[in-house]
């Protein structure tokens, strides 16, 4: 009888001590932590992160700051993970892995108030040289051309697409009709919403999601379709970069981000998932 009760306080006991694992908030998995590319977090990473939390109970926090800000977080060992629409340059860390995830495309925006709505790659081109600075140099209105830049470096993946398919290889620099503001596309996207003259580029994953009128280059508009079948120039992919020796929770995320469920989120989210371009 006694070795009865015995067992059974003990049984008692061991159900405790698991419980309080298991409900213990000290021994919880820690949250991940990401920065970066803004285009990316309105565009699918934040959404995405819901769902990595809904299915396996690891919250991911996500801020801004812009591709670079990511990168040097990652790099000063203040987040996990960072969000990228630039490409690995030699400027970043051997370490650091860049994971395509997603695809966007090069986007021109400008306030909904604006009558301008197409416009040629030399007309952006113009703009970025400073021989635009009037809307009604491109048909519009007689009004002042403002256009929202940052520094060089701060323009991250925007500037990276720019001198590529724009510049001709230059980088974005000051010119008469800048305006200078932090880096970070979201900022220029805020900006444009609120300022009738306002101009810049993003990226169209989340473009899409401001009250903003997205160009149509050449005539053609940038949407998913276009983008997918080429008809809109100017994609570029977005990245998830992470360290070599990442810890197995970021790779259980960035599984998940590449899974079929992960990439059929990204796609239903309106921009091209990688399955979406084979």
């Amino acid at each position: 009888m006694v070795v009865g009760i015995m067992w059974s306080a003990g049984l008692s006991l061991i159900v405790t001590i698991c419980l309080v694992l298991v409900y213990n908030p000290a021994i919880a998995v820690e949250p991940l932590i990401a920065s970066g590319c803004s285009v990316s977090n309105l565009g699918y990473l934040n959404n995405l992160a819901k769902e990595f939390e809904k299915e396996t109970g690891v919250k991911v926090l996500v801020r801004g700051g812009g591709s670079f800000v990511g990168l040097n977080d990652l790099g000063a060992q203040k987040t996990d993970f960072a969000a990228s629409c630039k490409s690995k340059g030699h400027e970043d860390p051997e370490d650091f892995q860049f994971i395509k995830v997603a695809w966007d495309a090069l986007v021109f925006i400008v306030n909904k108030a604006n009558p301008v709505s197409n416009v040629k790659p030399e007309d952006i081109e113009a703009i970025y040289e400073g021989k635009i600075t009037n809307w009604k140099q491109l048909g519009g209105n007689d009004m002042v051309l403002k256009s929202f830049i940052t520094t060089t470096n701060g323009m991250g993946g925007i500037g990276e697409a720019l001198s590529k398919w724009i510049l001709h290889g230059r980088p974005v620099t000051e010119r008469s009709n800048s305006s200078m503001q932090a880096s970070s596309a979201s900022i220029w996207e805020q900006l444009v919403e609120k300022i009738p003259e306002g101009f810049a580029s993003t990226g169209f994953a989340s473009a899409r999601k401001r009250n903003v009128k997205m160009l149509t280059v050449n005539g053609e508009a940038p949407t998913k379709q276009n983008i997918m079948s080429g008809k809109y120039p100017f994609k570029r992919p977005l990245f998830i970069v992470v360290k070599k020796d990442a810890m197995p929770e970021v790779k259980r995320f960035t599984d998940f981000v590449l899974s079929k469920k992960g990439q059929r989120l990204i796609s239903s989210y309106g921009i091209p998932s990688l399955s979406d371009m084979k």
